[in-house]
């Protein structure tokens, strides 16, 4: 049987009084009151300036998107209550309520990161939080309470970890876990750098050794074993702040782009036996046109040309502009920024989460792109260049090309701030893409898209059986009435140091339905589907048959 649960959306959003769309900041309305702690007392340490990220997940299984917002602390010599991270329940009327004590994730540690899947799929989401200093995997109970089980589960990274990604990359329906490792770097060991020859400011990574990454296959009995060196993995002069899960090969097997600062960029090639490949040098992804390694943070990948390839984008440091790989299909990437609004756009702005997503349904994909730097006296150096920044929104014309929005967005949108990690997912169930924004040493700030849902669309969620249970790698592809093909693939990873929402979203434009939705599982399964009408969330269990719910009141 094919499970099929028809989701009615709730009443669209109003579109912008020009008839466009906007983002408004619904934070407060929202009852999200959380601020970002780096700790900061002037010594200028490393950590500081990274900032933390953020995840859309449903812990709960209600169907409706919960929010969790990693915070660092302060220093170990600091006095006073130290801030936690906080998990904020979804109350299916536009507000959220904080239930972090309640859950049991108030710890606090020096974190940055988190991934949420079900990795031991028992059907419930669970949440890996990366940390300067030693990392956390919480189980969830399925009660609303999580579990710290990472000595347990021998997940633990103690080194100085970023983002991380589940990835089920040996297809044997147990997710795995990919963690980025940034620099050695502690207290006792820092060093004093300057950018005016006297007072000290944050030093840059090129200071500091690298760490290489670590990848944790999933042995099926809720416990780890470090493979990083047995796959190929082993990078020791890494210094990655950015993953992405692709298969830009098309051979069905998932690779991963690591993003590294100041060091090449690796593409891990699947070579489909457990072991990895670095190919980013001859793929051209791991350094810029002129041979120089950037300082890559934030990463995604998606199909934006309706080639049928995932291409790439990278956020990059100030004066060195964002990264837009073209998949040229032959293994070959061409990096099409400099000549495109996104490179010029992006010149003198230090972008550290970016993404592909589908902001006003029309079917292709467009980019967004939280900024900040990282030194904030850079102004003193660099009059052009601010510490706070506004994010960038980049429209997808439909012609390979992209058009700046970022002023077009709204008053809300454009307000400069210190951003690091972002999110996107459907909060509200309205069907179009939210946007959930980290501010370092800053509050958090909930985005509402309001207007994107003037077109159609359609929303597919992944439940696994043979593949794993939240159908992460499942490939969806969407075939509109004009057969046009849209495609996606569920995954974890992405943008900086967060996590968006798992489930797919497809602009149909003005379509009124898809006429076929098939999905590719890990297993090799495939489900087909035909005449799915637009403005629904399908729920689709591998190898069930078809049932259909209307939503509770419809």
């Amino acid at each position: 049987m094919l499970l099929l649960l028809a989701v009615l959306a709730a009443a669209p959003a109003a579109p912008a009084a020009d008839g466009g769309l906007k983002f408004t900041d619904v934070t407060a309305a929202a009852k999200i009151q959380f601020t970002h702690t780096s700790g900061a007392t002037g010594k200028k340490y490393l950590p500081e300036t990274i900032g933390a990220g953020g995840a859309f997940l449903d812990f709960d299984n209600d169907g409706w998107l919960d929010v969790f917002l990693v915070n660092s602390t302060s220093w170990p010599a600091a006095k006073g209550p130290r801030p936690t991270s906080a998990l904020y329940r979804n109350n299916h009327d536009g507000t959220f309520t904080d239930v972090t004590v309640k859950a049991g994730l108030a710890e606090s540690l020096y974190g940055i990161g988190v991934a949420a899947a079900d990795y031991d799929n028992d059907g419930w989401t669970d949440i890996y939080l990366t940390a300067w200093g030693s990392n956390r995997l919480y189980r969830n109970q399925g009660n609303g309470r999580f579990t710290d089980v990472t000595k347990k589960a021998g997940a633990d990274d103690t080194g100085f970890s970023t983002s991380a990604a589940f990835v089920d990359y040996d297809k044997d329906g147990k997710l795995d876990l990919f963690v980025c490792n940034y620099v050695q770097w502690e207290p006792a060991k820092d060093l004093h750098c300057t950018l005016d020859g006297k007072n000290k400011s944050y030093c840059t990574p090129e200071s500091y050794k690298g760490q290489s990454p670590s990848l944790f296959h999933n042995r099926g009995d809720g416990t780890f074993e470090n493979a990083t060196e047995k796959a190929g993995i082993k990078t020791p002069n890494a210094k990655a702040l950015g993953v992405t899960v692709l298969d830009f090969d098309g051979d069905t097997w998932p690779d991963l782009f690591v993003a590294n600062d100041t060091q090449p960029n690796n593409l891990f090639r699947n070579n489909g036996n457990g072991t990895f490949k670095d190919v980013a040098m001859t793929a051209g992804v791991a350094f810029n046109e002129a041979g120089m390694a950037r300082a890559g943070m934030g990463v995604d990948a998606a199909d934006y040309d309706g080639s049928g390839r995932p291409s790439l984008v990278i956020g990059n440091f100030s004066n060195e502009m964002m990264g837009l790989y073209h998949n040229e299909g032959s293994g070959l990437f061409i990096d099409e920024a400099p000549t495109s609004s996104v490179g010029k756009a992006s010149l003198l702005t230090l972008t550290f989460a970016c993404f592909f997503f589908d902001y006003d349904l029309d079917g292709w994909p467009d980019i967004f792109a939280a900024n900040g730097h990282v030194a904030d006296d850079i102004n003193k150096v660099q009059p052009k260049v601010t510490h706070a920044e506004a994010p960038h929104l980049f429209r997808n014309t439909g012609k390979k090309t992209f058009e700046p929005m970022s002023e077009k967005a709204g008053a809300d949108f454009g307000k400069p701030m210190v951003a690091r990690g972002a999110a996107y997912g459907d909060y509200d169930n309205d069907g179009d893409l939210d946007l959930l924004v980290t501010v370092n040493d800053g509050p958090a700030r909930l985005l509402r898209n309001d207007g994107g849902n003037k077109n159609k669309w359609l929303r597919v969620r992944t439940v696994g059986s043979t593949s794993n249970a939240d159908g992460i790698g499942t490939k969806v592809t969407v075939t509109l009435p004009d057969g046009r093909k849209l495609w996606n693939v569920v995954r974890t990873g992405s943008s900086y140091a967060s996590q968006s929402e798992l489930a797919l979203t497809f602009g149909l434009g003005g379509h009124a339905k898809a006429s076929k939705v098939e999905l590719a599982w890990p297993s090799g399964k495939t489900t087909q589907l035909t005449d799915v009408p637009s403005g629904q969330i399908l729920t689709v269990k591998e190898g069930d048959g078809p049932r259909a719910r209307a939503a509770a009141g419809h």
